[in-house]
């Protein structure tokens, strides 16, 4: 089984920055992407942004040059560094690990990020 925790959620005014964290433990498939989705009232779940193993990267056109995203394949975890935070980024975020073989995906609790003035 594989187990992924996020932290690093909260409340932050618009034009600030947030970073959250998704460790992934217990049998963790090697080479396979690693990402975070999101999801705001009403809407249905939107791709962020994906890590694949060799550190390739794509991001959602509304987050391209604002989010950052990073792997440390040492610790199984990934990272989102999110700049420029505007109100429309107000949502719960998902952690993602997809196995491509298996076509199966590990999802994490959700941490919610909320920008607001």
């Amino acid at each position: 089984q594989v187990q992924l925790v996020e932290s690093g959620g909260g409340l932050v005014q618009p034009g600030g920055s947030l970073r959250l964290s998704c460790a992934a433990s217990g049998s963790i498939p090697s080479g396979n992407p690693m990402g975070w989705y999101r999801q705001a009232p009403g809407k249905q779940r939107e791709l962020v942004a994906r890590i694949f193993s060799g550190g390739s990267t794509n991001y959602a056109d509304f987050v391209k040059g604002r989010f950052t995203l990073s792997r440390d394949n040492a610790k199984n975890t990934v990272y989102l560094q999110m700049n420029s935070l505007k109100p429309e980024d107000t949502a719960v975020y998902y952690c993602n690990l997809r196995v491509i073989f298996s076509a199966t995906d590990y999802w994490g609790q959700g941490t919610q990020v909320t920008v607001s003035s």
